[in-house]
């Protein structure tokens, strides 16, 4: 059975969180987190909330939780936030501040 955690709108990138999260795909939730922790990028404290969910949601179920792994990890892109910057002569250059759905699903090994 596969333990599910999202984090909807999450303020980065999807190509930067997808760097992170093809990082801890198929791996055991120990390792991940530990790779996660040691991680120097922004995405990294993001993802490790959504694995610690995901491992809070086997925990209710009373999966066992020491035999669980990342069985799939995505980002999606989420709505996109338009700004402008002013520029010199009048013109005005395009912010696009990108959100991203984060998901992240465990299953247990055999």
């Amino acid at each position: 059975m596969a333990f599910k955690a999202t984090h909807r709108y999450a303020r980065i990138a999807p190509r930067k969180a997808r760097l992170i999260l093809d990082l801890i795909r198929g791996r055991d939730v120990e390792d991940a987190l530990a790779l996660l922790k040691f991680s120097k990028k922004r995405a990294a404290v993001l993802v490790d909330k959504v694995v610690r969910s995901a491992v809070a949601n086997a925990g209710e179920q009373e999966a066992d939780t020491g035999a669980l792994y990342v069985k799939e990890a995505w980002a999606d892109p989420g709505p996109t936030m338009k700004r402008f910057m002013p520029k010199d002569r009048g013109k005005a250059y395009n912010i696009m501040k990108r959100t991203s759905h984060l998901v992240v699903s465990l299953e247990e090994r055999q």
